[in-house]
């Protein structure tokens, strides 16, 4: 694939949008390109876009989108870069970089936090913990806030206060056609609708306007480590255990391997293990109560599982997913986990290539399932597990193994399945249809149509407008 920049974009045609925006604008020969064309996930890493545009606010975008519009280009949409699918960059097309745009303001009186469109959960969870408040944020404090609340948002206390895209109040939205609208419960509400799980198909949202709940600066939260052997006995207990766990609590089973941390024994860094990781929204003095059933599977390999501040467990997988490591997930919605799919779990997890080759079951239901179903345009909320094939690796020969290894884990999976799949967890493009079940996905067309009807935002988990 060619590399060279279309010739429409002359010094001369891009020097129209340096004057046009404030923000910084960066093409291939520029200083900086390289840091400013990259992306968390190395595995696609090496696309090189036409132009980079470091927005500044609301005026910059609709100035790139124009620009974008008018020559032709492609455009990909960067909060905090960590699609694991590669809709953050692109080839020869122009990536809007919102990272500049992450203030956040937090009013303590009406319990609600406004987020710039370029924000990560750690710049959310800085500012909210100074006042006591949190909301439903990402698993890893580097991931953004645009793309996980649009596809979603699953995270460590959505069985209290709901998904990030639940607490999602209102937005402002750059539209394909360059307007900057409004989406609240009182305005534009359909468009509300889709960008509660629709992805970011419908425009661009420059800010975001969150509900908080108290929480913090205390919770009890952690993960306890037990050997892979004892992975059946935790996956069988945690099947009985969650669907009467009170709703304070949100849970996950991760089959993967110790990583050399100084709190796990030597002896087991790098060897196979079974964690259960879980955050309780409620009472510290009560979590352990919580909780009781699943340290009676055995004996553990480290139990951190504790009070400890609410940012340590929205920062504690950081240090395994840094900025350009190749990464890549598959998952399905679970109806449920039996004793069949729990050994087959438990087979697969041994056969993983890598270090870094986890499933995760995660526990859903609480908060989530009392929204009625077709509320939002969230894919599914009767589920009670969630099933990720999550995987990393640093060396670029390991791609293929990986890849393999984590759809054979789905497709372990397939009878055990609802047929549907979480947006953000998908490594693969073209997979929106079959995620978001055929109800949602005719809903989200009309709404395509309406605010995109030319698919100018076609880099994500893609609705495809119908020709008119």
């Amino acid at each position: 694939m060619s590399h060279t920049i279309a010739p429409v974009l002359g010094e001369a045609t891009i020097q129209e949008l340096r004057t046009a925006v404030k923000g910084q604008i960066i093409a291939p020969d520029d200083d900086g390109y390289s840091e400013a064309s990259s992306v968390w996930n190395g595995a696609h890493d090496g696309r090189r876009p036409a132009l980079v545009v470091r927005c500044t606010g609301a005026a910059d975008v609709i100035a790139a989108v124009g620009f974008a519009r008018s020559t032709g280009l492609t455009i990909a949409v960067r909060g905090g870069g960590h699609s694991v699918a590669g809709f953050s960059t692109t080839d020869d097309g122009i990536v809007i970089d919102l990272s500049p745009m992450n203030g956040v303001r937090v009013d303590p009186s009406a319990m609600r936090a406004t987020v710039g469109g370029g924000a990560v959960w750690a710049d959310v969870d800085h500012e909210t913990q100074a006042h006591g408040l949190a909301t439903t944020g990402g698993l890893v404090s580097s991931t953004g806030v645009a793309g996980f609340t649009l596809g979603g948002g699953i995270g460590w206390t959505m069985r209290k206060f709901g998904l990030a895209s639940d607490n999602l109040a209102a937005a402002d939205v750059v539209t394909a056609d360059g307007r900057l609208v409004h989406a609240s419960e009182f305005e534009n509400v359909d468009l509300l609708w889709g960008l509660r799980g629709g992805g970011g198909n419908f425009g661009i949202v420059t800010q975001f306007e969150f509900d908080l709940h108290p929480l913090g600066p205390m919770v009890y939260a952690g993960p306890i480590f037990f050997p892979a052997s004892a992975a059946r006995d935790l996956l069988r207990t945690f099947r009985n255990w969650a669907p009467q766990a009170p709703d304070d609590v949100t849970a996950v089973v991760n089959l993967t391997s110790a990583p050399p941390l100084p709190v796990i024994p030597q002896e087991w860094h790098g060897e196979k293990v079974a964690a259960f990781v879980a955050t309780s929204a409620g009472s510290v003095e009560e979590g352990a109560g919580l909780v009781s059933a699943i340290r009676g599977v055995g004996e553990p390999i480290a139990d951190l599982l504790g009070p400890m501040p609410y940012q340590m467990i929205q920062t504690l997988l950081d240090p395994l997913w840094p900025k350009g490591i190749h990464a890549y997930f598959k998952a399905t919605n679970l109806a449920r986990l039996d004793d069949d799919l729990v050994d087959r779990l438990c087979e697969v997890h041994l056969a993983a290539p890598g270090p870094q080759c986890e499933l995760h079951v995660h526990q859903m239901g609480g908060a989530v399932a009392r929204i009625d179903e077709g509320a939002t345009a969230f894919a599914e909320r009767s589920m009670p597990f969630v099933l990720n094939a999550v995987t990393g690796w640093h060396d670029p020969e390991a791609g293929s193994a990986h890849r393999e290894w984590a759809r054979a884990a789905i497709a372990a999976a397939s009878r055990a399945s609802t047929g549907r799949a979480y947006v953000n967890f998908l490594g693969d493009p073209d997979a929106a249809r079959t995620s978001y079940g055929e109800d949602t996905y005719t809903r989200l067309v009309a709404l395509k149509n309406q605010y995109d009807p030319t698919n100018v935002f076609r880099l994500n988990q893609n609705i495809a407008p119908e020709p008119a």
